[in-house]
């Protein structure tokens, strides 16, 4: 892998201590759908969950600004294409 990147200059590697949720913004991600789709709630079946999840998601979708926030967070920021 060391050699991997070495070959290429425009690749940065960051490394990160093998559990660091306060570094993945996922995380938040993860958060903010566990206060809003899932919050309170008891699901039928496995089902009835990822359906919550999903719609969850679509909604985040929409909403550049929370999205943001949870990569802001971690302490990383995003780069424009």
């Amino acid at each position: 892998m060391r050699r991997y990147i070495a070959d290429r200059g425009w690749l940065t590697v960051y490394q990160l201590p093998p559990y660091a949720p306060d570094l993945n913004p996922v995380e938040g991600i993860w958060s903010v759908l566990g206060r809003s789709s899932t919050a309170n709630r008891a699901f039928a079946d496995p089902d009835d969950l990822i359906t919550a999840v999903r719609r969850g998601i679509r909604q985040l979708r929409n909403r550049p600004d929370v999205l943001d926030g949870c990569l802001t967070g971690t302490g990383l920021r995003r780069r424009p294409p």
